[in-house]
């Protein structure tokens, strides 16, 4: 038997069950990179026995309750994070078309040509020529990447500068990332001073099977002159309303002014989106079970799991010169060990990790806005200039079930769903102070991007407490400020939009 074990040899990865406590037949269990753990595993709580002796000892008691719940810190990479999302906004992602879902099977791509990608992906009532198509893990280098689609059929997609390759990869994925509209097709109105991006020939209420919905956001313009707005104009904007013939915008990086679109084929990029729901038919608990490997024992693979977990509290930590970090924590209805001899639960499929670099807080921001609501401009004053340190939580509040006869829960009940946070700016204007004092309707959202991929945070509501400004000498005036939200014109409080692929210039 080994004297000790060591920390890194321990892994940890979850599998989604299909209801609580219950693993699907073959379920995946997906790999997570922890930097430290929070009280991860199973309290139990004792009685002792006290009965009047008159030789005043205690008497050896019995267990009589567990608490299973665990928690984790991770760095914030483009795909680490992304699936369990869904879990702490209890809600699926409103997913862009591709091969590669969260929720569903697969759809491999069977066959490259010079021009045709063969999948099942055309079937989806959606790709359409002028779409966008970003393609990873295809063994032909040239596959890979960017390529936009000239027309598309149940069954393929046609693209130029494709080479061929028989059999690519199973996990070789395609998704529409955008698209590239035709040119002087797009044109930019103005309409009571915000901007309306229209088309003649996209119907934004059915592209991708009625996807684009208020509160989503969009990166407009490509890498070149050509697939831009007058002026190079670019950047992510937010739309506040979706017709037939036009996507109009609350929020841009950009002063918005009328555009005839002469001779340019703009490209519009979208993202996932993960956000809570308001409609009872969008909102989904989901449970998972949660792995720790442990090291071996003079048998095998010890481990142990966190059993009926419901995803609890999820917190974003923004600090200056440093990653961005993320902290986890579930709740659960029992904790399971299991020694070498018994090893980990046995079928489906443990993928490796695929290591993407870490975000960062100094160069991987391209936007971050705390500003006063206003519906009559795009681009309102931010009510600072740089911060210093930042987190936004969520909080679902989850609480176990307990029963007579019962170790541990046997289900959990959630709570109200909150979001909360702090943030410490450089003082700048008493505007933001006067904003805390006058219960301002206030709006914070960010963007951080890198390696052509990135997210934007978005909470379209928010009050502002604090507000106490810190003098010390030989230093700069700081404004810490507590952030609370609300749910918003758009029935959400909280949105985060995850885009597979940017075009170079957004970052």
């Amino acid at each position: 038997m080994a004297n000790k074990i060591d920390s890194n040899v321990t892994g940890l990865r979850y599998a989604e069950e299909t209801s609580l406590k219950t693993l699907p037949g073959s379920p995946v269990w997906f790999p997570l990179e922890p930097n430290k753990y929070n009280d991860f595993g199973g309290k139990l709580s004792t009685v002792t026995r006290k009965p009047i002796s008159q030789s005043r000892q205690l008497q050896k008691g019995t267990v009589t309750d567990l608490d299973a719940s665990g928690g984790f810190e991770q760095d914030l990479t483009q795909n680490n994070t992304y699936r369990l999302l869904q879990g702490f906004f209890f809600a699926d992602a409103r997913e862009l078309v591709q091969t590669h879902k969260l929720n569903v099977a697969s759809v491999p791509t069977t066959a490259v040509s010079a021009t045709l990608y063969t999948c099942a992906l055309g079937a989806s009532a959606s790709a359409t020529g002028g779409d966008i198509v970003f393609a990873e893990g295809f063994g032909v280098a040239g596959n890979n990447g960017i390529h936009v689609s000239t027309a598309a059929a149940a069954g393929t997609i046609t693209a130029p500068g494709l080479a061929t390759e028989a059999s690519p990869p199973t996990t070789a994925s395609l998704t529409i990332v955008g698209k590239q509209f035709p040119s002087a097709d797009i044109t930019v109105v103005m309409v009571a001073g915000l901007p309306r991006l229209t088309s003649a020939t996209v119907n934004f209420t059915t592209i991708w099977g009625g996807l684009l919905i208020p509160g989503m956001w969009v990166f407009v313009g490509g890498d070149t002159v050509a697939t831009q707005l007058t002026g190079g104009l670019t950047g992510f904007a937010r739309i506040n309303a979706v017709a037939a013939t036009y996507l109009e915008f609350d929020k841009t990086d950009w002063t918005a002014i009328a555009d005839a679109g002469t001779a340019k084929t703009i490209q519009v990029f979208f993202g996932n989106t993960v956000k809570n729901e308001s409609t009872a038919a969008l909102i989904k608990r989901r449970t998972y079970q949660l792995e720790r490997q442990l090291g071996n024992d003079a048998d095998g693979i010890m481990s142990e799991y966190l059993v009926g977990s419901v995803a609890n509290d999820f917190t974003i930590n923004v600090k200056q010169a440093d990653k961005v970090t993320i902290d986890m924590n579930f709740v659960a209805v029992d904790n399971e060990q299991r020694t070498g001899l018994q090893a980990p639960k046995t079928g489906g499929t443990r993928p490796a990790i695929v290591t993407k670099p870490a975000f960062n807080t100094s160069s991987d921001f391209s936007r971050i806005k705390l500003a006063l609501v206003d519906i009559t401009t795009p681009v309102p004053t931010p009510l600072f200039a740089f911060a210093t340190d930042m987190n936004i939580k969520i909080a679902n509040n989850v609480s176990p079930n307990k029963a007579i006869g019962t170790l541990g829960a046997f289900d959990t009940t959630a709570g109200t769903f909150e979001v909360t946070g702090k943030l410490t700016a450089y003082f700048s204007s008493i505007s933001a102070v006067a904003a805390v004092r006058n219960s301002s309707d206030v709006t914070l959202d960010m963007a951080i991007v890198k390696s052509n991929a990135g997210f934007v945070l978005d909470l379209p509501l928010l009050t502002l407490g604090d507000g106490s400004l810190k003098v010390e000498m030989d230093k700069p005036i700081d404004l810490p400020v507590d952030l609370s939200a609300s749910a918003s014109k758009y029935d959400h409080t909280f949105l985060i939009a995850v885009f597979p692929y940017l075009p170079t210039i957004a970052g």
